[in-house]
């Protein structure tokens, strides 16, 4: 499909910015069907605003997770974990856990 560059008003601050045909094939193969509403700028600025856990959803940032420290139950080593380790099951550093869920097909 070919496109051409269209003018766009952004709604943030009524700037007007190009949508241009690259930007229509991006949003065409991620199957977008609106244009954007805020210009590159607006865009950004407003991502930059929201939270992340670093994954892309809201929520508190990687850099504010509690850690609790923990004993791997099958090596012994050291190793923190987000969540509050209770005592009734076992828990596993990184490297452990890694094997076991290789092998048990997850």
């Amino acid at each position: 499909m070919s496109y051409q560059e269209r003018p766009l008003t952004c709604q943030d601050c009524a700037q007007s910015f190009s949508f241009t045909a690259e930007d229509q094939a991006f949003f065409a193969e991620k199957g977008y069907t609106n244009d954007p509403k805020r210009c590159p700028s607006c865009r950004l600025a407003r991502r930059n605003r929201r939270p992340t856990d670093g994954f892309g959803s809201q929520g508190q940032s990687r850099a504010e997770r509690q850690l609790y420290p923990a004993v791997c139950a099958q090596c012994g080593k050291g190793t923190q974990v987000p969540f509050q380790p209770s005592g009734t099951r076992p828990v596993y550093c990184s490297d452990c856990y890694s094997r076991r869920t290789a092998y048990s097909g997850r």
